[in-house]
């Protein structure tokens, strides 16, 4: 890492994580999504995510990150994620993110804990209060997963009125995980908890690249 806390890309990251993917209702989104004002313009919807990040290497150190996927967005025009709301634990992170990339981060803290029966469990809040708490639980076999065999993983935000777009490429393995509870206070987060899941992944050990973005 550079001095000042600064970290430009590219950055490498190793972690655990969990993706909730949904269809998230467009009306959803306009009251709960916190979408900027260009993803209001652009979007699209069909299948959205919430993402749960624990990363043991990144271009900051250690830390963990909670974010939303409102859905697909046209922007430039092609089809592309767009990330509306995103916690994460370290001051670093919430910088680096926002001057790299455009990301939004904010900070939050983070408790994550692992029972023996394989249990993962979640709680981000700010000033001693929760505002999402997840449980979930892996089970079966792992099998093999690359986001190049995924399309539209690119993710496009805004920074000073320009458009970056970015392609992260993530590899590991992955198990079901089932979800066992969920809540998120709507003030600070999107309230999934009133969304059925499409599929519920849990990723131990993978690894990610996020490369510099380009401007459209």
């Amino acid at each position: 890492m550079e001095p000042n806390n600064v970290a430009p890309p590219p950055w490498s990251l190793t972690g655990d994580g969990l993706v909730l993917l949904y269809h998230i209702p467009q009306g959803f989104n306009r009251q709960y999504g916190f979408m900027a004002d260009f993803q209001h313009e652009a979007y699209r919807g069909w299948v959205g995510a919430v993402v749960l990040a624990d990363y043991k290497t990144s271009g900051v150190r250690p830390y963990r990150e909670l974010l939303y996927l409102p859905g697909l967005f046209r922007i430039g025009g092609s089809l592309t994620f767009s990330i509306s709301r995103i916690f994460v634990s370290t001051s670093d992170s919430v910088r680096n993110g926002q001057r790299n990339w455009g990301i939004p981060k904010e900070l939050a803290s983070f408790e994550v804990s692992s029972q023996p029966d394989g249990m993962q469990t979640y709680r981000i809040g700010n000033a001693g209060n929760n505002f999402f708490e997840a449980r979930v639980k892996p089970w079966g076999p792992r099998f093999p997963f690359s986001s190049r065999l995924i399309p539209f993983t690119h993710i496009t935000q805004q920074l000073h009125n320009q458009l970056l777009r970015t392609r992260p490429v993530a590899s590991g393995s992955a198990r079901v995980a089932s979800l066992e509870y969920l809540a998120a206070d709507p003030k600070f987060f999107p309230p999934v908890h009133q969304l059925k899941p499409l599929l519920s992944f849990y990723l131990p050990g993978f690894r990610m690249t996020f490369p510099a973005p380009r401007l459209l």
